[in-house]
């Protein structure tokens, strides 16, 4: 009995009983007060309880009857658009077997093959399954061409216990997939894509001086039929070019044409070159192209910005700037050396304010520091010495190839407490310091990339093409890529500024071991003002004998670059590898001098030497100037110049690298065939 008076009360909502609860306690007050109404008070209780009963039942049944028919219009609302569904849709399991299809998408798929593109799709889905696991995700979302249209495919799978007898209990999944023809959104996003402008800027490398080696009455000519080309080029492109100087064009086009752009490989860089002139005068273009930004002065400043990286590669190639990312053309041969010397006086004349205005100069080199390094950062150092500024080198690798200058250095002891570690460096920088980076313009290259950071003041001095990941903040940049090495640079500084420069002999002759050491004996990369710089040092006491000691190698050394010449192999016409298989820290100075030796054997045109440093594989590339070294190991990370470049490569072993560096020597010779 009180059992189910238990669930009598448990069926009643929760007001109901507190309503009963207090006409109980009213009618046991109403007992008390008058004893005669206990029992027309128990039946009172009795008739109102068993009413409510019936009256909370009656309306809970009102209640379910209600959502049933709600259920079943939303069941049938359901299923009736799933059936008539405005796009394709199919019911699946991951198994392949098909469930439903409805008959928009029996319609849509009507004349392909639809089973094909199904089993591709079913196999991105498994897969997109298994990513998604620990995710929790079960959206499916993909994007597949089918027939000339392409489908947006949206849907979202359950898993399920199949319990057939093939399939012994397998979990399956089965996916609900709509396909949205999204073919017209893709074509009006391309269209827009391809709508946007293009910046470029080309400019006539060498004008003035190259103008001047013309007669007066063959420069108009000359004058119009470069623009003749220029305009006829620029017209494939349906594209503006606008001559806004005398040797310099702005050249605007749609995005559409980028891509036929790049296909043809720049040619007007040949046909500008291939203008007949009677002194035989060859002109050479730089062009840089962007689409970044979002406006056409973004892009402009973009290109402007690529075109100062063409200018510092020499000129006479292509950059096109393209998500961050640069990719040059051409550029394979020698850069012409600069006569006028106007630009090192001019620099010489800013440097010096610089350092006049500064407390204390910075001079830093590259990481494994060689002699053009070191001998640069003793001539940068000798001239803030001179204009009375307090001035440090700093210098943390003891490169095996320095150590017989070092020991030499050492016995000098001005320069004991001069040269310091990039900690010691880092300590005593500030606001009002001057840092000069010489002999590279890689921000990854220095000797400490925090001292950058660091440096509101920054010199660039250096003579290799200008790669990607340049000093961008630079106070004042003298990058020359016609300039044999750094010391040659460093030297004309010396020569042009206004207060006179007394170098020390070990001075002068680090500046000449530096120059020595890039042209390999003044026979590669050098150019008239390359003995101009060497015969000032020569006349502030070089000793030359003393010199080429620095650069003698001991009989082991010797006999390990003869075993490393020995097993070159020619993997092409003209190019020889060789592996220095060995692990040691001097790998990079044996590998140069390795490379340096296979170019004195005939046929071979270039050469590169592979070396295990312990943590990086290092490369050296030579080449006599047939071919580019360094466009050849910029594809691996390196840079340098036409005929000695360098790179280092990470995560790889010998062979691997080997390999990867063969690669790239075929994709430059598919290049050129092109």
């Amino acid at each position: 009995m009180q059992s189910n008076n238990r669930k009598v009360f448990e069926t009643l909502v929760s007001r109901t009983k507190i309503y009963l609860a207090i006409i109980l306690v009213l009618l046991i007050v109403i007992c008390i007060e008058n004893v005669s109404m206990i029992i027309p008070s128990a039946l009172i209780y009795v008739l109102v309880v068993g009413y409510t009963y019936y009256a909370n039942k009656k309306r809970k049944s009102e209640i379910s009857e209600t959502l049933q028919d709600l259920t079943l219009t939303v069941d049938t609302a359901a299923k009736t658009s799933l059936i008539n569904s405005p796009f394709p849709l199919i019911i699946l399991e991951t198994d392949g077997n098909v469930i439903w299809r409805s008959t928009k998408f029996t319609t849509e798929f009507a004349n392909i093959d639809i089973n094909t593109y199904m089993s591709d799709l079913i196999l991105d889905i498994k897969d997109e399954i298994e990513k998604n696991k620990q995710k929790g995700n079960k959206d499916i979302i993909k994007e597949m061409k089918i027939g000339n249209k392409v489908y947006k495919i949206m849907g979202r799978y359950v898993n399920f216990r199949n319990k057939s007898k093939d399939k012994k209990n397998k979990k399956d999944y089965m996916i609900i997939l709509y396909f949205i023809d999204d073919t017209e959104n893709i074509k009006l996003q391309k269209e827009y894509k391809n709508s946007k402008s293009c910046v470029g800027i080309i400019m006539i490398d060498n004008y003035e001086e190259t103008m001047q080696r013309l007669d007066a009455a063959e420069k108009p000519q000359i004058i119009a039929e470069i623009d003749k080309e220029m305009y006829d080029w620029a017209n494939k492109s349906n594209g503006v070019l606008i001559k806004s100087d005398r040797d310099r064009y702005v050249f605007l086009f749609e995005q559409r044409y980028l891509e036929d752009i790049k296909e043809d490989k720049f040619s007007i860089l040949d046909k500008i070159k291939e203008i007949d002139t009677k002194e035989k005068v060859q002109f050479t273009l730089s062009i840089a192209i962007s689409n970044e930004g979002s406006t056409d002065k973004e892009k402009y400043k973009s290109a402007r910005s690529a075109m100062d990286v063409v200018l510092g590669r020499g000129g006479d190639q292509a950059v096109i700037r393209e998500n961050e990312i640069y990719k040059f053309f051409g550029g394979r041969v020698e850069e012409v050396e600069k006569r006028t010397k106007v630009k090192a006086r001019v620099v010489a004349h800013a440097l010096e304010n610089l350092i006049k205005d500064a407390n204390k100069v910075m001079v830093m080199g590259h990481t494994n520091p060689d002699m053009d390094s070191i001998g640069s950062c003793l001539g940068i150092y000798r001239l803030a010495k001179s204009l009375d500024t307090n001035a440090y080198i700093v210098c943390s690798d003891n490169a095996p190839s320095l150590e017989t200058f070092r020991k030499s250095l050492d016995k000098e002891p001005e320069y004991e407490d001069v040269i310091i570690n990039k900690e010691v460096a880092l300590e005593n920088i500030d606001e009002d310091t001057v840092l000069v980076v010489v002999d590279t313009h890689k921000v990854n290259y220095v000797d400490s990339p925090e001292l950058l950071e660091r440096a509101k003041k920054i010199v660039v001095v250096d003579h290799h093409r200008r790669s990607t990941d340049f000093i961008e903040n630079a106070t004042l940049m003298f990058q020359e890529v016609y300039a044999s090495s750094a010391a040659e640079l460093v030297t004309e500084l010396l020569q042009y500024a206004e207060v006179k420069v007394d170098l020390k002999t070990i001075e002068a002759e680090s500046l000449y071991a530096g120059i020595m050491m890039d042209t390999k004996n003044f026979t590669f990369k050098t150019g008239v003002r390359t003995f101009e710089a060497a015969a000032y040092l020569r006349r502030c006491g070089v000793d030359i004998i003393r010199v080429k000691k620095w650069f003698q190698s001991d009989l082991a050394s010797f006999n390990i670059i003869a075993d490393i010449v020995k097993k070159a192999e020619i993997v092409t016409d003209g190019i020889a590898v060789s592996t220095y298989d060995e692990v040691t820290k001097d790998a990079n100075l044996i590998c140069a001098k390795a490379a340096d030796e296979l170019l004195t054997i005939s046929d071979i045109t270039a050469s590169f030497v592979l070396g295990n440093t312990g943590e990086k594989i290092c490369i050296s590339g030579r080449s006599i100037g047939d071919i580019n070294v360094q466009v050849i190991l910029e594809k691996l990370g390196g840079g340098g110049h036409i005929t000695l470049a360098g790179a280092q490569v990470e995560n790889m072993t010998m062979e691997e690298a080997k390999q990867e560096l063969i690669n790239r020597i075929h994709e430059y010779f598919s290049e050129i065939e092109n």
